[in-house]
């Protein structure tokens, strides 16, 4: 019975892993073409979400989705750690993956709760909790974890893993970096290399959990 339940929950992982990267690509593509005008290379992903876009509505559906996918997936793996990265060697290791899923959750819920408008910061509460108190956890929360697993990774002999927890590191801040460094018409390129790297890095998460579970 617990082979069965473990080869459930190995499935549930990937499955959910690959779904959450699929649906924040849907949030992506499709809320583009509901939001007329909407430049990509130039415009943040989160415009399409803002409470006044015109892409509000569908794009808003396909990020819940995106954001319960990403929380489940990470929820199962929280819920696996100890017993897929067991060694005493790879307690840094399992940290990080535990803060990475709870950025998820604050994440989720955080800006489910608290969008901004088209506008920006525009000084309200809502505005205020949303950059000062949600993005600034998320931000922290994801680069402590990413620095975790990466460090955890090469400590332990889990490369593969560090190598890609890494690179995602790197692309984060590269995109927070070029965000500010690059012309106006070409924000939303490096501003998704913040976005797409922490989406792309938790199905990266869920396929070495699921591999990991031939050795556990």
């Amino acid at each position: 019975m617990e082979k069965n339940s473990s080869g459930c929950i190995k499935y549930w992982i990937l499955i959910c892993g690959i779904l959450s990267v699929v649906f924040y690509l849907f949030h992506d593509l499709i809320g583009a073409r509901a939001y007329p005008g909407y430049n990509w290379m130039a415009q943040a992903v989160s415009d399409l979400t803002a409470v006044d876009a015109p892409s509000s509505d569908i794009a808003g559906r396909f990020s819940h989705i995106h954001g319960i996918f990403s929380c489940v997936t990470c929820a199962f793996i929280f819920v696996v750690a100890k017993t897929l990265w067991n060694k005493a060697s790879e307690k840094v290791l399992r940290l990080g993956i535990y803060l990475f899923t709870i950025m998820h959750w604050v994440s989720a819920i955080g800006y489910s709760l608290f969008p901004l408008t088209g506008s920006g910061y525009d000084g309200s509460f809502q505005s205020f909790v949303h950059v000062f108190v949600v993005t600034v956890l998320v931000v922290l929360l994801s680069i402590v974890s990413l620095i975790l697993i990466s460090a955890g990774g090469f400590k332990s002999g889990n490369k593969v893993l560090a190598w890609l927890a890494a690179a995602a590191f790197l692309l984060m801040f590269l995109g927070a970096a070029g965000s500010s460094a690059v012309p106006k018409e070409y924000f939303g390129v490096v501003e998704r290399f913040s976005t797409y790297s922490a989406v792309v890095f938790t199905a990266v998460l869920a396929v070495c959990a699921f591999a990991k579970f031939k050795e556990a």
